[in-house]
């Protein structure tokens, strides 16, 4: 493995906001408040488009949602939400890209600001081993605290957590021949800058400008 290839998750490999749609989803089968949550799940929602969303807050807003359910009936929404909302979305030209780094044994990672619990599973739908996302607190037992550990994973976070996944595995940044990372978001640009190879993915208005700008090539993997 001499290449790198990185890939953002929300809007880069999906067409719609893993985050925002499991909180849409727990509101439909009526998990949780429907009214309460919604309001802070599209002001969250809001803030994130604006780029002023509190990643801590916002993080333990949602980690808190998740600790309030038993483990068990946890696993049963989420396997229903994969079902219904997640395994829908995947388009074949995303599959296809990530694919295509697999078959050239380059070292794949999909690194999200979403929470793990959410995303691990997506990311092993795409086929992907590797994958970094902000971290769960859980207690002596196992069971989510509400809590974030560590540090979030978004914006310049993401540069620090991706030296930190590569130092683990004995493969230093600078040791790669080359590196991608695929994103539609602003919120990226410190991850995008520092690899040779940065591809504005279904690119939102502010970083395809700044692509642009930059000379660096935009990529549409779908029309959502």
């Amino acid at each position: 493995m001499t290449k790198l290839a990185l890939f953002d998750l929300d809007h880069t490999l999906l067409p719609i906001d893993s985050d925002y749609e499991w909180g849409q989803f727990l509101v439909r089968i009526g998990a949780v408040d429907a009214a309460a949550y919604a309001r802070r799940n599209d002001a969250f929602f809001a803030q994130y488009q604006a780029g002023t969303l509190d990643p801590v807050e916002y993080l333990e807003f949602a980690l808190g949602t998740l600790a309030g359910f038993p483990r068990a009936d946890l696993e049963a929404m989420h396997a229903q939400y994969m079902a219904q909302v997640i395994a829908p979305a995947v388009r074949p030209a995303a599959r296809a890209l990530v694919r295509r780094h697999l078959d050239a044994g380059d070292l794949v990672a999909i690194i999200t600001a979403t929470n793990h619990y959410i995303t691990a599973p997506i990311a092993t739908l795409f086929g992907v081993e590797h994958h970094i996302a902000a971290m769960p607190e859980v207690d002596a037992s196992g069971a989510l605290t509400g809590k974030l550990a560590g540090t979030p994973t978004s914006g310049a976070g993401k540069v620090v957590h991706m030296h930190a996944w590569l130092d683990s595995l004995g493969r230093p940044f600078d040791s790669f021949e080359s590196s991608h990372f695929y994103s539609d978001s602003h919120n990226d640009i410190p991850l995008l800058s520092v690899v040779s190879n940065p591809v504005a993915t279904n690119p939102s208005t502010a970083l395809a400008s700044h692509a642009h700008a930059q000379g660096w090539p935009l990529l549409h993997l779908f029309n959502d």
